[in-house]
Protein backbone atom coordinates (compact mmCIF):
# COMPACT_ATOMS: atom_id res chain seq x y z
CA UNK A 1 0.00 0.00 0.00
CA UNK A 2 1.17 3.64 -0.88
CA UNK A 3 -0.34 4.62 2.50
CA UNK A 4 -1.40 3.46 5.97
CA UNK A 5 -4.79 1.93 5.39
CA UNK A 6 -6.65 4.23 7.61
CA UNK A 7 -5.48 7.29 5.22
CA UNK A 8 -7.54 5.73 2.33
CA UNK A 9 -10.93 5.76 3.86
CA UNK A 10 -13.76 7.97 4.06
CA UNK A 11 -16.01 6.76 6.97
CA UNK A 12 -19.26 7.19 5.69
CA UNK A 13 -22.45 8.33 7.74
CA UNK A 14 -25.38 8.45 5.25
CA UNK A 15 -28.86 7.47 5.26
CA UNK A 16 -32.46 9.27 6.11
CA UNK A 17 -32.40 7.79 9.80
CA UNK A 18 -28.86 9.86 10.51
CA UNK A 19 -28.99 11.58 13.68
CA UNK A 20 -27.15 14.19 15.16
CA UNK A 21 -25.22 11.92 17.90
CA UNK A 22 -24.73 9.45 14.97
CA UNK A 23 -22.49 12.56 12.86
CA UNK A 24 -20.96 13.45 16.37
CA UNK A 25 -20.09 9.44 16.70
CA UNK A 26 -18.62 9.26 13.05
CA UNK A 27 -16.43 12.05 13.32
CA UNK A 28 -15.10 11.10 16.79
CA UNK A 29 -14.23 7.81 15.72
CA UNK A 30 -12.81 9.59 12.27
CA UNK A 31 -10.59 11.52 14.63
CA UNK A 32 -9.47 8.52 16.30
CA UNK A 33 -8.39 6.42 13.59
CA UNK A 34 -7.57 9.56 12.09
CA UNK A 35 -8.97 8.51 8.81
CA UNK A 36 -8.97 10.43 5.31
CA UNK A 37 -12.62 11.81 5.63
CA UNK A 38 -16.09 11.92 6.64
CA UNK A 39 -18.76 11.75 3.89
CA UNK A 40 -22.22 13.31 5.34
CA UNK A 41 -25.40 14.02 3.40
CA UNK A 42 -25.53 18.13 3.03
CA UNK A 43 -27.73 18.86 6.32
CA UNK A 44 -24.82 17.11 8.52
CA UNK A 45 -22.12 19.45 6.82
CA UNK A 46 -22.19 21.91 9.50
CA UNK A 47 -21.99 19.92 12.52
CA UNK A 48 -19.20 17.79 11.06
CA UNK A 49 -16.85 20.80 10.29
CA UNK A 50 -17.86 21.91 13.66
CA UNK A 51 -17.01 18.09 15.23
CA UNK A 52 -13.45 17.67 12.73
CA UNK A 53 -11.92 21.46 13.80
CA UNK A 54 -8.45 21.36 14.13
CA UNK A 55 -7.74 18.18 12.74
CA UNK A 56 -6.41 17.08 8.92
CA UNK A 57 -10.10 14.66 8.65
CA UNK A 58 -11.93 15.87 5.62
CA UNK A 59 -15.84 16.84 5.22
CA UNK A 60 -17.04 15.33 2.28
CA UNK A 61 -20.67 15.73 1.33
CA UNK A 62 -22.85 13.70 -0.63
CA UNK A 63 -24.76 15.86 -3.52
CA UNK A 64 -27.37 14.78 -6.06
CA UNK A 65 -27.74 10.93 -5.08
CA UNK A 66 -28.84 8.39 -5.64
CA UNK A 67 -28.88 8.94 -9.57
CA UNK A 68 -27.62 12.87 -10.12
CA UNK A 69 -30.76 14.01 -12.11
CA UNK A 70 -31.36 17.09 -10.31
CA UNK A 71 -31.98 20.60 -12.49
CA UNK A 72 -27.88 21.80 -13.14
CA UNK A 73 -28.66 24.96 -11.25
CA UNK A 74 -29.68 22.95 -8.48
CA UNK A 75 -26.48 21.21 -8.47
CA UNK A 76 -24.73 24.28 -8.77
CA UNK A 77 -26.39 25.81 -5.16
CA UNK A 78 -26.41 22.50 -3.38
CA UNK A 79 -22.68 22.60 -4.32
CA UNK A 80 -22.07 26.00 -3.62
CA UNK A 81 -23.58 26.05 -0.30
CA UNK A 82 -21.93 22.93 0.54
CA UNK A 83 -18.54 24.54 0.48
CA UNK A 84 -20.17 27.44 2.30
CA UNK A 85 -20.67 25.05 5.37
CA UNK A 86 -17.21 24.10 5.35
CA UNK A 87 -17.36 20.73 2.65
CA UNK A 88 -13.89 20.15 1.90
CA UNK A 89 -14.79 17.38 -0.63
CA UNK A 90 -18.13 17.20 -2.91
CA UNK A 91 -19.28 13.96 -4.11
CA UNK A 92 -21.35 14.34 -6.99
CA UNK A 93 -23.22 12.09 -8.63
CA UNK A 94 -23.13 12.55 -12.51
CA UNK A 95 -26.38 12.30 -14.02
CA UNK A 96 -26.71 8.73 -14.65
CA UNK A 97 -30.15 9.40 -16.67
CA UNK A 98 -28.38 11.71 -19.16
CA UNK A 99 -25.44 9.01 -19.39
CA UNK A 100 -27.56 6.11 -20.58
CA UNK A 101 -28.56 8.87 -23.36
CA UNK A 102 -25.36 9.84 -24.25
CA UNK A 103 -25.76 13.56 -23.56
CA UNK A 104 -22.28 13.98 -23.34
CA UNK A 105 -21.95 17.60 -23.80
CA UNK A 106 -24.62 18.67 -21.68
CA UNK A 107 -22.88 15.96 -18.85
CA UNK A 108 -19.33 17.74 -19.40
CA UNK A 109 -20.73 21.54 -19.23
CA UNK A 110 -22.48 20.67 -15.67
CA UNK A 111 -19.65 18.84 -14.11
CA UNK A 112 -17.20 21.75 -15.44
CA UNK A 113 -18.79 24.18 -13.61
CA UNK A 114 -19.57 21.87 -10.38
CA UNK A 115 -15.33 21.11 -10.16
CA UNK A 116 -15.15 25.39 -10.20
CA UNK A 117 -16.88 26.02 -7.20
CA UNK A 118 -14.71 22.81 -5.12
CA UNK A 119 -12.46 20.01 -4.80
CA UNK A 120 -14.52 17.48 -6.91
CA UNK A 121 -14.79 13.73 -6.67
CA UNK A 122 -17.38 12.10 -9.44
CA UNK A 123 -19.46 9.40 -8.73
CA UNK A 124 -20.17 7.54 -12.16
CA UNK A 125 -23.07 4.82 -10.34
CA UNK A 126 -20.75 2.17 -12.40
CA UNK A 127 -23.09 -0.27 -11.43
CA UNK A 128 -25.92 0.88 -13.99
CA UNK A 129 -23.15 1.00 -16.45
CA UNK A 130 -21.45 -0.70 -19.30
CA UNK A 131 -17.56 -1.01 -19.35
CA UNK A 132 -17.81 1.00 -22.92
CA UNK A 133 -19.62 3.69 -20.64
CA UNK A 134 -17.49 3.78 -17.36
CA UNK A 135 -14.74 4.30 -19.95
CA UNK A 136 -16.72 7.01 -21.21
CA UNK A 137 -17.64 8.87 -18.34
CA UNK A 138 -14.23 8.31 -16.80
CA UNK A 139 -12.91 10.61 -19.44
CA UNK A 140 -15.09 13.28 -19.05
CA UNK A 141 -14.57 13.51 -15.42
CA UNK A 142 -10.78 13.88 -16.33
CA UNK A 143 -11.94 16.14 -18.77
CA UNK A 144 -14.35 18.39 -16.53
CA UNK A 145 -11.57 18.98 -13.83
CA UNK A 146 -12.45 16.71 -11.19
CA UNK A 147 -9.80 15.48 -9.04
CA UNK A 148 -11.12 11.75 -8.48
CA UNK A 149 -13.34 9.48 -10.29
CA UNK A 150 -16.02 7.15 -7.44
CA UNK A 151 -17.67 4.29 -8.39
CA UNK A 152 -21.26 4.77 -6.87
CA UNK A 153 -23.13 5.26 -3.88
CA UNK A 154 -24.72 2.69 -1.55
CA UNK A 155 -27.85 2.38 -3.75
CA UNK A 156 -26.23 1.73 -6.81
CA UNK A 157 -26.92 -1.98 -8.30
CA UNK A 158 -22.61 -2.13 -8.07
CA UNK A 159 -23.57 -2.84 -4.04
CA UNK A 160 -24.76 -5.81 -4.99
CA UNK A 161 -21.92 -7.32 -6.98
CA UNK A 162 -19.19 -9.21 -6.41
CA UNK A 163 -15.89 -7.75 -5.85
CA UNK A 164 -13.75 -9.22 -8.93
CA UNK A 165 -16.86 -7.54 -10.76
CA UNK A 166 -15.89 -3.88 -8.43
CA UNK A 167 -12.22 -4.13 -9.31
CA UNK A 168 -13.03 -4.31 -12.70
CA UNK A 169 -14.70 -1.28 -12.75
CA UNK A 170 -11.60 0.49 -10.81
CA UNK A 171 -9.16 -0.91 -13.49
CA UNK A 172 -11.49 0.56 -16.61
CA UNK A 173 -11.59 4.17 -14.26
CA UNK A 174 -8.22 3.83 -14.05
CA UNK A 175 -7.20 3.49 -17.38
CA UNK A 176 -9.17 5.81 -18.78
CA UNK A 177 -8.80 8.56 -16.08
CA UNK A 178 -4.66 8.41 -15.46
CA UNK A 179 -3.36 11.17 -12.88
CA UNK A 180 -7.04 11.01 -11.56
CA UNK A 181 -7.50 9.99 -7.57
CA UNK A 182 -9.82 6.97 -7.93
CA UNK A 183 -12.80 6.05 -4.67
CA UNK A 184 -14.39 2.40 -4.66
CA UNK A 185 -17.43 2.53 -2.92
CA UNK A 186 -20.69 0.13 -2.37
CA UNK A 187 -20.95 -2.83 0.27
CA UNK A 188 -17.17 -2.71 0.83
CA UNK A 189 -17.29 -4.35 4.45
CA UNK A 190 -14.34 -6.29 5.56
CA UNK A 191 -10.67 -6.05 5.30
CA UNK A 192 -10.18 -8.25 2.36
CA UNK A 193 -13.08 -6.47 0.75
CA UNK A 194 -10.53 -2.97 1.44
CA UNK A 195 -7.38 -4.33 0.20
CA UNK A 196 -8.88 -6.21 -2.60
CA UNK A 197 -10.30 -2.87 -3.62
CA UNK A 198 -7.05 -0.68 -2.99
CA UNK A 199 -4.81 -3.77 -5.06
CA UNK A 200 -6.93 -2.82 -7.93
CA UNK A 201 -6.34 0.68 -7.79
CA UNK A 202 -8.72 2.47 -5.32
CA UNK A 203 -6.59 6.01 -3.79
CA UNK A 204 -9.89 6.30 -1.56
CA UNK A 205 -12.07 3.76 -0.16
CA UNK A 206 -16.10 4.62 1.13
CA UNK A 207 -17.14 2.40 3.94
CA UNK A 208 -19.71 2.60 6.87
CA UNK A 209 -17.24 -0.47 8.13
CA UNK A 210 -14.43 1.94 8.56
CA UNK A 211 -13.40 1.01 12.07
CA UNK A 212 -14.72 -2.94 11.85
CA UNK A 213 -12.16 -2.63 8.75
CA UNK A 214 -9.21 -0.66 10.91
CA UNK A 215 -9.70 -3.35 14.09
CA UNK A 216 -9.87 -6.63 11.86
CA UNK A 217 -6.25 -5.29 10.45
CA UNK A 218 -4.77 -4.62 13.47
CA UNK A 219 -5.34 -7.92 14.63
CA UNK A 220 -3.24 -9.89 11.58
Amino acid sequence: MKKELNKYIDHTKIGKDVKKEDIIKACGEAKEYNFRGVCVNPKWVKLAKKELKDTDVKVVVLIDDPIGDSEHKKRIELCKKAISDGADDLDVVINIPQVKHEKWDKILKDLKAICKIGETKVIIGSGYLTDEEIAKVSQIVKEAGAICVKTATGKDPLENREMAEKAGHLKIMRKNAPGLLIKASGNIKTLENALEMIKAGADIVGTSSGVKIINEYGKK
